[in-house]
């Protein structure tokens, strides 16, 4: 892979970590308000957690623009498409590996839906789309190399 490949493939990494954080957060935390951060009998400590990971997740999605934006402007940023993409769906697949398996399964911080019946199936649901957006994401930079 080309440097200027290779840094699109990173700003997309970067941007993929953001983006699924921002999901994350916006979707179980806020609209379905399954869980927080951290699970706490304290809810303003839950909202500061929050408050914390969502400002963890903008930076990401800051840094990855201003990374291609430098990178643009020094002409050092590729122009494949797949390997963008790909980066993307690599990073937003390692975000909910390594949230799943450390704030889940190690610090069990929180479970995905802790109230549901059965949260083990939501936890490895949870992991399971991680795997998959990684092998999708490796798929499309492999396909980018081929092309």
């Amino acid at each position: 892979m080309t440097v200027k490949n290779k840094n699109l493939f990173i700003s997309g990494f970067i941007l993929g970590l953001g983006i699924l954080g921002a999901v994350d957060g916006i979707v179980f935390h806020q609209l379905l308000q399954w869980h927080h951060m951290v699970l706490s009998p304290n809810i303003q400590f839950e909202i500061i957690t929050d408050g914390i990971f969502t400002a963890a997740f903008s930076a990401l999605l800051i840094w990855g623009g201003m990374k291609i934006f430098r990178d643009a402007r020094r002409n050092e940023l590729g122009d494949k498409w797949r390997i963008f993409l790909g980066g993307i769906f690599m990073g937003g697949g390692t975000f909910n590996l390594v949230e799943g398996i450390v704030n889940h399964h190690i610090l069990q911080v929180h479970r995905v839906r802790p109230l549901a019946e059965n949260p083990l199936l939501y936890d490895l649901a949870f992991l399971a789309i991680g795997l998959l957006l990684l092998f999708i994401g490796y798929m499309m930079k492999r396909q980018e190399k081929t092309a």
